[in-house]
């Protein structure tokens, strides 16, 4: 995006002096001189030091320009502070001044949110078992906090038994969080220093990373050089699961993203669907960063997981247009050919950090929202700034993600301690969280996740209410399985839910068998269409 440009009135100024003086022989020559000089020192009023305003800008920027690196040194510390510091005695005045290859007025200057509200989890007493989260970062403190505080949140509640902890790969952003909040975020060499400092034996990496892209090649390879200071040292999926062959190559990570963040915009948008926003000529647009490295196909198979979906009104675009048919021009020509009327962009990464505010939703020409309005295609061109991250469903494929890798350090599942509670349990009902790989498949929003487990004679089984009476079926296997002749397939019953506002509505309920508790089993459903579609669920209770 294009940096903020500094008006300047001095030559405007002399422009109306020169004006005032033609046609009118009363202004003498002296007259006019004296009042240029007179404007001249009024644009350059000097610091107490004998700087002038603009020299003074210009050394903050400097010094801006100087930690805006990705290189970490042993002067960056200092550096960050004497950045801080220089900002911090300029006036506001100056303040606007301060413009360098890389320094503008908003590096210091612009408000994006309380930082006290982050965790920077640099904590040392790590113990033998680190779960070490790894994210490019942010600078923006509420995305920071909500979107990758809210996945190292779901983390920490899902492994109690391993320390969380943190590091940025981008050290640029680790400098600006520095310099201006006095906060301080592990780079990857760092926090893996620290976990080999606090004798870490078992260290399992969790990127944060959407796809096997060249951030997660660069992560690796810096993992790789640590191995042998630790006995097992594993690095989890990102986001997306493996990258597929061919541009229309989907999986189950990429169906349960594409289907948490369309229900999230949705709803986000006021609609009650995603077909009821279609038939209102809306298009949702997310917005993801772009590579030129070989996993970019992610992208397509990203478009073509919302095809498979029948979300005929969600795009896929990219900001560095990598790949080519994700560009933004390309993405208006697709939005235009289907002839929807409204646009509504939000981004499809981790967090709502610059790209999103600026490359997105900002107001100068080159941004999506302004090009999107320039094509004149378009009723409504609206913004969503909110990251994946502080989508419960997408925190809970990182979760699961985790979980994989921590079962193949410990030689055993992760959920397989925590199953032997189920025995434990006396017989009676529960409210227990019934949690999916799905953000359209759930439990009704009026039970905020939860159903009733009954336990007797040492069986399991849970009755959850779902959110309409469009699922007619499901079968504890896979689809496979339920499509053959004599599954015993679950049948509905019909539930009355009442919502926070009073309203009521009757939508279909199930009895489902738990074999154990916190341990993924296959759960199959069947749509009103017809069609089985496979999905993993999981049962917990806080005892």
């Amino acid at each position: 995006m294009k940096k903020r440009k500094i008006a300047l009135i001095f030559a405007t100024a002399l422009t109306s002096i020169a004006f005032a003086a033609c046609g009118s022989n009363a202004i003498p020559e002296a007259s006019s001189q004296a009042a240029q000089e007179e404007l001249s020192t009024e644009a350059q009023t000097e610091t107490s030091d004998g700087q002038s305003d603009q020299e003074a800008a210009d050394h903050v920027a400097e010094l801006i320009d100087a930690i805006y690196v990705q290189q970490w040194t042993e002067d960056t510390d200092a550096r960050c502070k004497e950045a801080k510091d220089a900002w911090d005695s300029l006036t506001d005045a100056q303040k606007e001044l301060v413009s360098g290859e890389e320094a503008d007025p908003d590096y210091f200057g612009r408000d994006t949110g309380d930082a006290s509200k982050d965790d920077p989890l640099n904590a040392d007493d790590i113990g033998e078992n680190e779960l070490l989260v790894v994210s490019f970062g942010t600078s923006f403190n509420d995305s920071r906090a909500t979107d990758i505080g809210g996945i190292e949140k779901a983390l920490i509640k899902a492994y109690p038994d391993w320390s969380v902890r943190r590091a940025f790969t981008a050290q640029i952003i680790i400098n600006h969080v520095q310099a201006r909040d006095d906060e301080k975020i592990d780079n990857v060499e760092q926090a893996l220093e620290r976990a080999v400092k606090n004798g870490v034996k078992n260290l399992v990496i969790q990127p944060t990373h959407l796809m096997h892209g060249a951030e997660y090649d660069e992560l690796s390879d810096t993992v790789e050089s640590y191995r042998d200071k630790f006995t097992s040292v594993v690095i989890a999926e990102p986001l997306l699961g493996e990258v597929g062959e061919a541009a229309d190559s989907v999986n189950e990570d990429k169906k349960t993203v594409a289907e948490a963040i369309t229900e999230e915009a949705v709803k986000t948008a006021g609609y009650q669907d995603v077909k009821l926003a279609s038939d209102d000529s809306t298009a949702f647009v997310f917005m993801g960063h772009g590579t030129s490295h070989a996993a970019s196909v992610t992208y397509s198979q990203m478009q073509a997981q919302m095809s498979e979906l029948g979300y005929d009104n969600v795009f896929i675009g990219t900001v560095e247009g990598k790949p080519a048919d994700t560009s933004c021009e390309n993405v208006i020509e697709k939005v235009k050919s289907k002839g929807f009327r409204k646009v509504i962009l939000r981004p499809l990464m981790v967090v709502a950090g610059d790209h999103a505010n600026n490359d997105m939703a900002g107001d100068e020409e080159d941004s999506w929202k302004s090009q999107f309005a320039a094509s004149g295609a378009f009723d409504e061109v609206d913004t969503q700034i909110s990251g994946l991250g502080g989508i419960e469903a997408v925190q809970a494929v990182y979760v699961d993600h985790a979980g994989v890798a921590i079962d193949s350090v410990s030689g055993e599942t992760a959920t397989s301690k925590k199953a032997e509670t189920a025995a434990e349990l006396s017989d009676g009902t529960y409210d227990a969280a019934f949690t999916t790989d799905s953000g359209m498949f759930h439990v009704n929003e009026a039970n905020d996740g939860k159903g009733v487990l009954t336990v007797k004679d040492g069986e399991m089984n849970i009755h959850v209410s779902l959110v309409s009476k469009n699922i007619v079926n499901l079968f504890v296997g896979t689809a496979e399985d339920a499509a053959k002749d004599g599954a015993e397939l679950l049948q509905p019953t019909t539930d009355t839910v009442k919502y926070s506002d009073g309203a009521t509505e009757e939508v279909y309920g199930f009895d489902i068998p738990v074999s154990s508790l916190d341990s993924e089993f296959d759960l199959a459903i069947l749509g009103t269409k017809g069609k089985w579609y496979d999905h993993k669920v999981k049962v917990s209770i806080n005892k």
